[in-house]
């Protein structure tokens, strides 16, 4: 895949309550991301959410965080890919993965949800399109389904959060040649961390 990437979502929940949150990790990203280039977020009721625009290796990229709740975050997605003009491949969502142990961040191109209910949404609301790409940011598993959703909606320990933050700052290192299209040697270089 050689698509490069013209809108990157950050997954999270709204509000101080959910702030550093492992469920937030994608929301973490964004922000991140908007902080290493000097730009500032700014609410948009249309689109549902907090976006900016960016300049990344002379692309222009739009960045999102939905404001809705979790489970909805398809309805801002939806709202700025059809306002300009974006197809699902030309999306990059990052959200917590909890199949990976935190220090770990995989790209991953298409694919299901995994019983994630944001990319569920965003499934359902591009179209039920799982063509987009995803930033999987490892914030490990609780061990039983029953404590996931406690899990997630807790913040990590000190040292799995400063995991999880390393993590962040491979895959922004990473992210300039995944935004040109440059899958393979992205996955190459965060990979091999």
């Amino acid at each position: 895949m050689e698509t490069p990437i013209d809108l990157i979502v950050g997954l999270g929940n709204p509000g101080p309550k959910y702030q550093w949150t492992r469920h937030n990790a994608g929301a973490d990203f964004v922000r991140e991301l908007a902080h290493s280039v000097g730009a500032t977020l700014s609410a948009e009721t249309k689109f549902f959410g907090e976006t900016a625009r960016i300049s990344l290796n002379g692309r222009d990229i739009r960045l999102l965080i939905p404001s809705t709740y979790m489970n909805c975050s398809g309805q801002s997605v939806s709202a700025v890919a059809k306002f300009y003009q974006i197809a699902s491949q030309s999306i990059l969502v990052a959200h917590d993965e909890l199949d990976h142990s935190p220090g770990t961040v995989r790209f991953k191109i298409a694919g299901g949800h995994g019983g994630h209910n944001g990319l569920r949404d965003i499934i359902k609301r591009l179209g039920n399109s799982k063509e987009f790409a995803r930033l999987r940011i490892g914030v490990g598993h609780p061990g039983h389904a029953d404590q996931v959703a406690d899990y997630v909606l807790k913040r990590a320990s000190k040292g799995d959060q400063q995991l999880i933050k390393n993590s962040i700052n491979d895959a922004l290192d990473s992210l300039p040649l995944a935004t040109d299209g440059q899958w393979e040697q992205a996955m190459n270089k965060l990979h091999s961390n």
